[in-house]
């Protein structure tokens, strides 16, 4: 009897990997950004966190209301396969677990390890990151691997941990801002620059989009959530709700610890001196222990779907040897094989990104792994939002025609946004997309003709 994956998380650790896969280090320093494309505009900024986190809003609810009728392996392949049928969710599926996933690990794996190193006073680029690197990936591959259930538990701990300086900062430093009158100071004094402010907010507008990006790895699960239909839809709502309240309470308590013109300082200084204002001198080395927890605790969640990606095309008898990579471990309940190809995926995505942007070795013919597949991942969204409009006869008119519209132009800004601030590297990004989808078309071809997939790689 083929052994499938069972109902085994709640809808705490769905809503966890929500809330723990979006907020990741970027929100910790994306401040400090926002403010600088702002010109010191502290209401501009708040605007574009508040428009970027409309924008996911909108996403989620317009997939929670798929969530809500559609169940299979691997939520988002199982949307784009009752919206646009099975070849379009085969490549949606296939861009997920060789791009999408992996891309994601290696970055987080390679931020966390940097975070130790600024720690322990390392070098935070040598050779020790990268050992720091490779145990990172490797334990959370095993983690998700071995113990699935744990995994989900250290994805419910990361998050809680990674919340408190979050919200912490936003309480005290408002209450401090508001009582010192450095909040007032903040919102009401000129700029720090004569920016445009139209040019200004689409900048902080981009910097958000990137800042809220993540969310649907979260439908990666929903084979092993219980009561899927009603807890899917709920944790994308509810988590969503909580990110964006936590960004914009955060953003507010930076500016009401510290003057504007010290936070805009750069890199990690501005908002370390922040917290060292509010917490004393050890609050920046707090900062950077809740970094590393927040980092982990993403790659942890990023790790769940990057096990499961090649899984959910085998399962559904697309791709590679189907009957290897659909098998799930009796002991484990955990798809090891696909588990094995994510792992070993994400260390080719890792050489590449040192490669191209830490080591050197090839840059300025590489391209940002972090930031550009948001690229595809927001352009597969677009036909699923339009073919609700086409196929859900029986939703309401809010749900089948102003929910999906507002989708689609969203998605469109996302992709905008992406190439207005990376130009030249998309043309890199788009000639590697199209080398990695070459295989699909060949499987895909092969399975239409009859011939068998069954074939080593």
């Amino acid at each position: 009897m083929e052994t499938r994956l069972t109902k085994k998380y709640n809808v705490a650790t769905a809503i966890s990997m929500v809330v723990g896969i979006v907020i990741g280090s970027g929100v910790f320093f994306k401040a400090e950004k926002i403010l600088a494309v702002t010109g010191g505009n502290v209401v501009l900024g708040i605007v574009a966190w508040v428009i970027g986190g409309l924008i996911m809003l909108i996403c989620t609810y317009a997939f929670s209301g798929l969530a809500s009728r559609y169940e299979y392996v691997s939520g988002l392949v199982d949307y784009a396969e009752a919206a646009m049928g099975k070849t379009y969710a085969y490549y949606v599926g296939w861009f997920m677990c060789l791009v999408y996933y992996p891309t994601l690990a290696a970055a987080l794996s390679w931020v966390s390890a940097r975070y130790v190193c600024l720690l322990l006073g390392l070098p935070p680029d040598g050779g020790g990151a990268l050992s720091i690197t490779a145990f990172f990936l490797i334990a959370s591959f095993f983690v998700n691997t071995l113990s699935p259930i744990l995994a989900g538990k250290v994805q419910v701990a990361c998050t809680v941990i990674k919340l408190i300086p979050l919200v912490c900062m936003g309480i005290f430093g408002i209450s401090i801002g508001v009582y010192k009158g450095i909040l007032a100071d903040n919102l009401l004094s000129p700029p720090l620059q004569n920016i445009n402010p139209t040019k200004g907010l689409l900048s902080a507008l981009a910097a958000t989009a990137f800042a809220y990006d993540g969310w649907i790895v979260a439908t990666c699960i929903n084979a092993e959530l219980h009561n899927a239909k009603k807890n899917l839809p709920r944790a994308l709502m509810i988590g969503t709700v909580i990110v964006i309240s936590v960004y914009i309470l955060y953003y507010l308590g930076l500016f009401g610890a510290s003057p504007k013109n010290v936070l805009a300082q750069g890199g990690e200084q501005g908002i370390t001196t922040a917290f060292t204002s509010l917490f004393s001198n050890i609050g920046g080395s707090l900062l950077f222990v809740f970094v590393i927890i927040s980092c982990l605790g993403s790659l942890n969640g990023i790790m769940m779907g990057c096990a499961r990606g090649l899984y959910s095309l085998a399962i559904r008898g697309e791709g590679p040897r189907p009957s290897m990579f659909s098998q799930v471990d009796s002991a484990t309940n955990v798809p090891v094989n696909s588990a094995i190809w994510g792992l070993f995926v994400t260390v080719c995505w890792l050489l590449y990104y040192y490669g191209a942007t830490l080591g050197g070795w090839f840059s300025g013919y590489g391209f940002d792994i972090t930031e550009l597949p948001i690229i595809t991942m927001y352009g597969s969204y677009i036909p699923i939002f339009l073919m609700i409009i086409k196929k859900e006869k029986t939703l309401t008119t809010f749900h089948r025609y102003i929910v999906p519209i507002l989708a689609v132009v969203s998605c469109l800004f996302m992709i905008t946004a992406a190439c207005l601030s990376h130009k030249q590297e998309v043309i890199w990004y788009l000639l590697v997309f199209i080398c990695l989808m070459l295989p699909a078309v060949y499987y895909n071809r092969r399975k239409k003709k009859g011939l068998n997939t069954n074939k080593p790689l």
